[in-house]
């Protein structure tokens, strides 16, 4: 039962990480209306920067994908975790009403990690 509700979690974030990442290239999504000043200053200053949106975009993608296999799921989780980092610094920072959901997906990410510790340890090993 564990696998099979670990399976679901991973499936619908890798879902929505790879959702986030194609709104990076190809803009889909709209901008909330309710969403903070700060926010939206830091959004157009990360489009100015022409290789950075394309660059998350693409790592949201590949560890999105990664995540939904169970066999590449722990290589999914540390992918996604500088990503899932920056979203919960920027919340904290800019939009506090957003920490929720980033904690859940931390929740989420960190049961993965966890669940596939024994793949992790050859790194460091001595």
């Amino acid at each position: 039962m564990k696998k099979k509700i670990l399976f679901v979690l991973c499936l619908l974030t890798g879902l929505m990480f790879i959702n986030a990442g194609l709104d990076k290239f190809f803009h889909y999504m709209p901008m909330p209306k309710e969403m903070p000043e700060k926010m939206v200053k830091a959004g157009k200053a990360f489009m100015e920067i022409g290789w950075l949106m394309p660059l998350v975009g693409s790592i949201e993608i590949l560890g999105g994908l990664l995540l939904i296999f169970n066999k590449t799921r722990a290589l999914g989780a540390i992918v996604i975790l500088p990503v899932l980092t920056g979203i919960l610094l920027a919340n904290i920072s800019m939009a506090p009403s957003g920490l929720p959901i980033v904690f859940v997906l931390i929740a989420i990410i960190l049961w993965v990690i966890i669940d596939n510790r024994e793949k992790y340890l050859p790194m460091i090993k001595e």
